[in-house]
């Protein structure tokens, strides 16, 4: 058994093991021993360790030959130590081993030598270098918002652990702030260096300085890779390829390092081509892998996404500091439930706006809002916020809850670390202050909320001025996010002002009673245009303090309008499977008295399967409404509060097409929460030959 084990170990073992006398001489090893990625033990028997370990480049082969002499001494053995080999002779390479080593002795414990037990994880040792490698970068790359930092980020990161040269090359529009065209690039490459770094001087290898056009031969790996958008790994590189030897600098250039292995990577973020950037080794023994090529993949989209951003981050900068002189906002859309015109009077660039969303059913929401500051800073801010209630709009929420969205979304951003520009705008959304307002030119009801001091004035038709009871809530992203939506019915003819100026002390027009009169007296008559009377309330605005102010003034005035019996239609149906024919037909000759007819049969379509879920998934009455607006819209009210699903049906199952066909059928359509249940509605064109 002794011999079949010993056997065993010296010659069938996968594991490498080494046996060294009392004087640290190598006498015997296995076969499992004989080479590890190129390092073969023939010649070295009877020869010292410590020779051994300089011959294969081992770091610190001292500090280990002292710890082997420590194991036969002591008897205590040390396990799992980590050795890096490294060749000194092609074909050049490196490897990693792990080494248990522990004293052999006899039966009266006198030492007779030291035993290593070794295994290869040059593998293991290779991805974990790489895994931290890819931490360390990702930390590393992206802390600014400027392009040529963000690239010479990435060659930093990756010289000299993972190449020996880096070189990033960005696209001309690119470095301007502008999106290039998608997709691959054929023809001409107009690339600029951005980033480099080497373990050579820039002067000694005659590489472009940062700034400079990067030029790329002809039917080499660098124009492929940006020609169909795949990475090239050049394991061994040939000094006699086609390509190189066609290209006299760019032979040059690569052959005066030694360069013999090489990756090359085009830089993608969201769908668009921003760049070039190549590996390098000529120091480093070991050619690139297909591992590294997945590395370099990883680096080069972590660094193409900085990119991006840095490059939309000074394209909105750009644009910011272009409305900064003139923040007047723009000409609102002719909509069918107001009447609106504004009025603005610039002192600085601030961070004051309007909004006029249309929304579903006819429906208009009235945004203003405040932001402190001037400058690039707070309209920055300003577009950054009419951005995120435009998309929260979409969502159809009640004022309230928009208002408590918008709250925690600004408290979030306020807590992340903002951009290193001084006038970076995460922390001047905090405290901003808002208005939103729903009116429905059906109902006539107008659901308002507020966040901080923005008032809003309601002149009556017959010109009566009062302040809208709108439950006062905290500045966005300050406090507890306690919003309150206030309905009111308004009479046809009513108008709405909106002033989204930000007052000195945080104080408003309207907080002051006594003003109510003086702005009923400009609507008293009827006799002006609403351009007219907002001009007016712009006036009073200006003159609240003498000579010029020293804050912008915005004023929105709104006119209401209501739908009637001509623009619309509506029936309560009962809960029975017969509503359904039963809405067709109201459907029908509704549009027949329109004189839509060519909308008869998808709309039909659409009621019948809308009026059908509504049987179906609830239990109380139904209600049908068409309304001609712009589009057609038709909206089916039911009791119950359960958001429908749009799925595919499968071509076996006997229903579940309804929504899908409505989706098919209409422009648009989507549902929103009613006081008890919730609508379903959607949306057709109108023909343009329409009456």
């Amino acid at each position: 058994m002794d011999e079949a084990i010993l056997a065993a170990l010296f010659s069938e073992s996968p594991i490498g093991l080494h046996v060294l006398d009392t004087q640290l001489r190598i006498v015997r090893f296995n076969s499992a021993a004989r080479h590890i990625h190129s390092f073969p033990l023939k010649g070295y028997l009877g020869r010292p360790l410590g020779e051994l370990l300089r011959d294969y480049g081992v770091e610190d082969a001292d500090v280990i030959e002292s710890m082997v002499r420590e194991v036969l001494r002591t008897g205590t053995p040390k396990r799992d130590v980590l050795i890096r080999l490294r060749s000194r002779r092609e074909p050049y390479t490196e490897a990693a081993a792990s080494v248990s080593w522990f004293r052999l002795q006899d039966a009266q414990e006198r030492p007779l030598g030291v035993a290593a037990a070794l295994l290869d994880v040059t593998d293991r040792y290779r991805a974990q270098a790489r895994l931290a490698l890819l931490e360390r970068a990702s930390g590393r790359i992206g802390t600014s918002m400027d392009l040529f930092c963000t690239a010479q980020e990435l060659a930093d990161a990756a010289v000299p652990e993972f190449a020996d040269t880096v070189t990033v090359d960005l696209l001309d529009p690119v470095l301007r702030g502008e999106a290039p065209e998608s997709g691959p690039l054929v023809g001409g490459i107009p690339l600029r260096r951005a980033g480099w770094s080497s373990m050579h001087s820039i002067e000694e290898s005659g590489s472009p300085m940062a700034g400079e056009v990067s030029g790329f031969p002809a039917e080499s790996p660098f124009r492929h890779s940006m020609a169909d958008l795949r990475p090239r790994l050049i394991g061994r590189l040939d000094p006699e390829a086609g390509w190189l030897s066609n290209e006299p600098f760019r032979y040059r250039l690569l052959t005066a390092i030694q360069v013999h292995s090489m990756i090359v990577t085009p830089m993608r973020a969201r769908g668009l081509v921003l760049g070039l950037a190549c590996f390098y080794r000529w120091r480093s023994p070991d050619a690139y892998e297909d591992d590294d090529l997945t590395l370099a993949e990883q680096l080069t989209a972590r660094t193409a996404l900085c990119l991006d951003n840095a490059r939309q981050y000074i394209r909105g900068r750009s644009a910011a500091r272009l409305l900064q002189p003139t923040p007047r906002p723009p000409e609102f859309p002719v909509h069918s439930a107001v009447e609106t015109a504004h009025s603005y009077v610039p002192c600085q660039s601030g961070g004051d706006w309007f909004d006029i969303i249309p929304l579903p059913g006819g429906r208009v929401a009235l945004v203003a809002g405040a932001i402190a500051g001037q400058g690039t800073g707070a309209v920055t801010a300003m577009g950054e916020l009419r951005a995120a209630i435009g998309a929260l709009a979409a969502l159809d929420l009640p004022p309230d809850e928009l208002l408590e969205r918008l709250h925690e979304l600004v408290a979030r951003l306020s807590g992340q670390e903002s951009h290193p520009s001084q006038d970076a705008s995460g922390s001047l959304m905090v405290g901003a202050h808002c208005l939103y307002a729903i009116y429905d030119p059906v109902t006539r009801q107008c659901a308002m909320s507020r966040a901080g001091a923005l008032r809003l004035v309601a002149v009556l038709p017959g010109g009566s001025a009062e302040l809208a009871g709108i439950p006062s809530g905290p500045a966005l992203g300050q406090g507890m996010p306690a919003y309150r939506t206030a309905e009111r019915e308004l009479p046809e003819g009513s108008v709405l002002i909106l002033n989204s100026t930000a007052l000195p002390r945080g104080c408003s027009l309207w907080d002051v009673e006594g003003r109510l009169d003086e702005v009923s007296a400009l609507f008293a008559g009827g006799r002006r245009s609403l351009q007219e009377a907002c001009d007016a309330v712009t006036r009073v605005l200006v003159h609240e303090q003498p000579g010029r102010p020293d804050y912008d003034v915005n004023v929105l005035l709104a006119r209401t309008r209501a739908f009637g019996p001509d623009r619309l239609a509506s029936w309560e149906l009962r809960h029975e499977p017969e509503s359904a024919s039963k809405a067709r037909k109201l459907t029908a000759d509704r549009l027949t008295a329109w004189e839509i007819d060519e909308l008869a049969f998808t709309t039909e379509l659409v009621v019948s399967e809308l009026v059908t879920n509504a049987v179906r998934y609830s239990d109380g009455p139904i209600g049908l409404r068409l309304i001609r607006d712009r589009t057609l819209v038709c909206e089916v009210t039911d009791t119950s509060s359960t958001v429908p699903q749009l799925r595919r049906a499968e071509d076996t199952d006997e229903g579940g097409r309804g929504l899908y066909l409505t989706a098919q059928l209409t422009q648009r359509w989507g549902t929103r929460p009613a006081r008890r249940g919730k609508i379903i509605w959607a949306e057709q064109t109108i023909p343009d030959d329409s009456p």
